[in-house]
């Protein structure tokens, strides 16, 4: 049976997330509703003591015989965003992630803790490098191409560079034996659940890379992800109708890495929010979200349309996850890819 995991569902911003900057620090410790600023978040008016994050000011008096002003109802929580811990993912938990009716689905130990241990060990023998800092200014460590970072202006992919890389990392994959293979254990266990096998989205006949490997030391910006909008011309062989994230932790800090998860959807108004690849906390101000803190071993899925963000790590310990990406497709397949 699932049941509710230790994350919390609130409406706020996400300035704990979205801690970049010493103004964002600063709202989070008041907390002030975050709102657009030049590199960051700045703290906006006062707010301290409203849960919902409207003004403590005085209301403007009313003219004589009119009624006084009201603050708006701060929106009613969907009972449907929530966060739920199982001992397996199942297709209804996949069904319910594509159709919006469901928050995430977290499997404690998907992973055992002897087998992470074996795994982190074999990825020193993988090559990993830093993502370009003009492009994602949080340190991030990874192994692997991801489709989007190989992504030209007009949602076109860069298919030279991109498959010299795919094919470089297999190779290094291959080469490195990381034994168990959690890539492939994620793919049966959630073929498993489908009841049909798990494989790679294609292009044009090849098989895209799936199951990048990264280590996140200081967070990652808001952000969403949706394969439909990257490549609005299609990209795969296959014609994806849904998309949902999937994360295995082999290696997990002390505190801090919690990956943050809100009710909201891109809309053009959020490009106001623009930083770097990414979003200021003004644009999920006042919207639902869920916070799925990472645990050794768990296996996490989520729809990744939903603006989310990783928080820095603190204290000791490293954060390192496999991920990669789920398509559902119009005939019913389930295809993976980075």
């Amino acid at each position: 049976m699932d049941s509710a995991p230790t994350a919390h569902t609130t409406n706020t911003a996400p300035t704990a997330v979205a801690a970049h900057t010493a103004a964002t620090e600063q709202a989070a410790r008041t907390g002030q509703t975050a709102t657009a600023g030049h590199t960051g978040a700045t703290a906006g008016p006062a707010t301290a003591g409203r849960p919902d994050g409207a003004s403590t000011r005085p209301a403007t008096p009313a003219p004589d015989g009119a009624p006084a002003p009201t603050a708006p109802a701060p929106p009613a929580p969907d009972p449907l965003f929530t966060a739920v811990d199982a001992p397996a993912f199942t297709a209804r938990h996949l069904a319910r992630l594509a159709g919006g009716t469901l928050a995430a689905v977290r499997v404690p130990h998907f992973l055992g803790p002897a087998e992470c241990r074996a795994v982190t060990e074999a990825l020193d023998r993988l090559p990993t490098a830093p993502y370009d800092r003009g492009r994602v200014p949080t340190r991030v460590l990874r192994f692997g191409p991801a489709l989007n970072d190989h992504r030209l202006p007009g949602g076109v992919l860069d298919a030279d560079r991109y498959w010299a890389q795919a094919d470089a990392a297999r190779t290094a994959w291959d080469r490195a034996a990381v034994r168990p293979d959690a890539v492939a254990h994620a793919m049966d266990r959630i073929g498993e659940a489908w009841g049909a096998p798990v494989g790679p989205a294609t292009i044009g006949g090849r098989e895209a890379f799936g199951g990048t490997v990264r280590e996140i030391e200081t967070g990652l910006l808001m952000h969403f992800d949706d394969i439909n909008r990257e490549f609005p011309d299609g990209l795969f062989d296959q014609h994806v109708i849904g998309q949902l994230a999937f994360n295995l932790y082999v290696d997990v800090p002390s505190g801090g890495g919690a990956t943050f998860v809100w009710r909201h959807r891109w809309e053009p108004a959020d490009e106001e929010h623009r930083e770097a690849y990414g979003y200021r906390p003004g644009a999920v101000a006042g919207c639902q979200r869920v916070e799925l803190p990472p645990s050794l071993g768990d296996g996490l899925l989520f729809d990744p349309a939903h603006f989310h963000a990783v928080e820095p790590n603190r204290g000791g310990g490293r954060r390192i996850a496999f991920a990669f990406f789920l398509g559902i497709t119009t005939g019913g397949r389930l295809v993976v890819w980075s």
